[in-house]
């Protein structure tokens, strides 16, 4: 009988197995692709942004908001880089982003291999865990493989990017195990909307400041570069927001983004008047050309109702007020999120309440543990969800028995 089996051979469950066999368990890792880490090769990528100097708690989200900070701890934190140091993992930190020094995700991969094979930690690779039996002992795929375990740890992941392999597997095991299951929404992931004028931005990019209005409430802003393309919005900005969008669309409630394309002053109506004053004779067009792009001024004066060839000075105070919402105010109505294959992870999962934020152990199921994604605990872009699943991974290795 195997002491420890880990079901998932990615980001968490690669790392649980290390620091497991580093506690002197004996551990085998089955997973279903032909091989581990896929998810892991193209995190930021291919350059596998691991981490974030930045780990204020409120980078992380759950349902059971009150209860992230019994997971997410400073102990938990540090123990993240020594992980990696103890690796020989060197290294560089961009704007509060950690990387290896490569800008390759294969060197974390390849050390995390590495590693384990050093440990004597047994991957098989090929098998997809379809049923768990609880008896004396664990029993997976009791009709086929028959793998028993004295302990089980779930590190299968969410629904995120199924092309990897995540296609929610775990989310059965353990609802089969006693647990049940907040429904998983894709997160970290673009909002679609239904603008006729979506095929004329399309591949603009533009540093904005964007505001989540949820039933007509400003919810979350967000400030950097967004992507406006075919279907709608996407980018860093537009991902963080993603997740409160997908939550208030499941309940049928009006969402809608509000970008403000002058985020670089605070009195728009008198930087308009500045810079006409200081300009030689512009059109409203032109002016507007000074910090945005032609495509985007024409949209923003179509919506206003303005002619590209009007001057500033003859227009009414109502004429550049309604200018002014347009371009501070300008709202898109979000229809939906794109699905689960282009969501970078999901929300949702095993609740908070179920599991012992000490030891990562099901409070359902004895012997049983989780880490990573499937947890209903999900980050930020920025390195926040695998800063989770290392985290949790590192905790569980730790306290699995």
């Amino acid at each position: 009988m195997n002491q420890v089996v880990i079901i998932g051979g990615g980001a968490s469950g690669l790392v649980t197995a290390i620091i497991a066999a580093r506690n002197g368990k004996d551990v085998t890792i089955i997973e279903k692709n032909n091989k581990c880490g896929k998810k892991l090769l193209i995190t930021g990528n291919g350059k596998c942004n691991f981490w974030n100097i930045d780990q204020n708690i409120t980078h992380y989200h759950s349902t059971n908001k009150n209860l992230i900070s019994n997971f997410i701890t400073e102990e938990r934190k540090n123990n993240v880089l020594n992980f990696f140091n103890s690796l020989g993992i060197i290294y560089q930190i961009k704007n509060g982003y950690y990387y290896p020094f490569t800008n390759q995700a294969l060197t974390i991969y390849n050390a995390l291999l590495l590693e384990c094979q050093k440990l004597n930690v047994k991957i098989i690779n090929d098998i997809t865990a379809e049923k768990i039996i609880k008896k004396e002992c664990f029993i997976i795929n009791p009709d086929k493989e028959n793998i028993k375990a004295k302990n089980i740890v779930i590190a299968s992941g969410g629904k995120a990017a199924p092309k990897t392999g995540s296609t929610g597997d775990g989310y059965l095991l353990a609802k089969n195990l006693n647990h049940t299951i907040i429904e998983p929404l894709p997160s970290l992931v673009q909002l679609k909307g239904n603008e006729p004028f979506f095929k004329n931005w399309s591949g603009l990019r533009c540093d904005s400041k964007v505001t989540l209005l949820i039933d007509n409430k400003q919810t979350k802003t967000e400030t950097g570069q967004i992507q406006l393309t075919d279907y709608g919005l996407s980018g860093i900005c537009i991902f963080n927001l993603s997740g409160l969008a997908a939550k208030a669309l499941k309940q049928n409630k009006k969402v809608d983004i509000q970008i403000n394309f002058m985020p670089f002053t605070e009195n728009p109506k008198h930087y308009l008047k500045k810079l006409n004053n200081t300009s030689y004779k512009k059109t409203i067009s032109e002016l507007l050309e000074g910090f945005l792009n032609y495509k985007l001024t024409d949209i923003i004066l179509k919506k206003a109702n303005l002619k590209r060839h009007l001057h500033l000075n003859t227009l009414t105070d109502k004429e550049i007020n309604n200018l002014i919402k347009n371009l501070t105010a300008f709202e898109i109505n979000i229809i939906n999120t794109h699905t689960f294959d282009h969501a970078q992870v999901c929300q949702g999962g095993i609740p908070l309440t179920e599991i012992n934020p000490n030891t990562l152990e099901s409070l359902k199921t004895k012997n049983l543990y989780f880490t990573g994604e499937i947890i209903d605990i999900d980050g930020d872009c920025g390195g926040y969800n695998l800063g989770w699943a290392w985290m949790s991974a590192i905790t569980v290795g730790k306290n699995v028995k």
